[in-house]
């Protein structure tokens, strides 16, 4: 490309769903209710767990943090993604992208290891009960989840650096409905392989990493329930085992960005609004306590 064509962009758009403008409004309201039910189904979790004693143990200390970390990374992205479907103008200034690009790395990378926290803490509870209860001090997974946050922060500083780092692009229009940097770094003049190279290590390493955690920890859960003698205390147990799932990110292929853009709202909108679901409200500590909020307002 003739660098004549290169400027450097202090502003840019975003495309989001363009490409299919009979569907906006179903996609609008799509998008605003997933976006309704992931709000109140996570802040709910947070307050139901801070309201009720008996969820204060660190298995719902840590959904707590989940239910916070998906609230966040959501609505990061929802709210500009729902303006930009309705609206002509969907444009967003440098500093804006950049933000909403440190943000979203910063909370996906927290849940990432979250998850591998998490499957530690169930390998513990069930396998050894005993040690469980001496070790898993509060300072201590007070401290496991702020391990979480500063990892998550110093790969997301990185990622931010290396995006700042391209001085001049061939265009200001992101075919995509938020700011991440693989659309950003398919737009770059200078060639960005080694950014694009260490842009996919830093999060393979990590997603490796914890993948690996948690099958291990699953294995070993799955394998002492097995052993459990008593039927009653598989079914109690097992709940508390569900495997985690796994989040890779997709690599992003720019001429595939169809493909993209869905695989990119399922991990970001649809994960976030089926976490609750699937970690909390399976749970009959959770259950109990809902009940018991729900009937005190209704005869209140």
């Amino acid at each position: 490309m003739d660098e004549e064509n290169c400027a450097a962009v202090t502003d840019s758009t975003l495309l989001g769903f363009s490409d299919v403008p009979e569907l906006r409004i179903f996609l609008f309201l799509l998008f605003l209710s997933i976006c309704r039910v992931t709000v109140l189904g996570n802040l709910g979790m947070i307050a139901l767990i801070q309201v009720s004693y008996r969820l204060h143990t660190p298995m719902y200390f840590f959904l707590s943090h989940l239910s916070f970390v998906d609230f966040c990374y959501s609505t990061t992205i929802t709210p500009k993604m729902l303006a930009n479907i309705l609206n002509e103008d969907r444009a967003i200034s440098f500093l804006k992208c950049a933000v909403q690009f440190y943000l979203f790395c910063t909370f996906v990378v927290t849940e990432v290891i979250l998850l591998a926290v998490m499957a530690c803490d169930r390998l513990m509870a069930i396998c050894d009960p005993p040690l469980y209860m001496v070790t898993m001090s509060r300072n201590l997974y007070v401290e496991l989840v702020s391990c979480c946050y500063l990892n998550a922060t110093v790969c997301s500083v990185i990622h931010l650096c290396l995006a700042l780092q391209i001085p001049f692009y061939r265009s200001n229009v992101i075919n995509h409905f938020f700011c991440d940097f693989p659309p950003l770094s398919s737009l770059a003049c200078p060639d960005v392989t080694v950014s694009q190279l260490v842009l996919y290590s830093v999060p393979t390493f990590n997603e490796i990493i914890t993948s690996m955690i948690i099958l291990i920890s699953y294995l070993f859960i799955l394998i002492t329930i097995l052993r459990m003698r008593s039927a009653e205390g598989r079914r109690k147990v097992f709940p508390l085992g569900m495997i985690l799932f796994i989040y890779c990110r997709p690599q992003y292929d720019k001429n595939n960005t169809d493909t993209n853009k869905v695989a990119t709202v399922f991990y970001t909108v649809m994960i976030s609004m089926l976490n609750p679901l699937i970690y909390s409200l399976r749970e009959n500590d959770v259950k109990e306590v809902l009940k018991k909020v729900v009937s005190s307002k209704i005869f209140s």
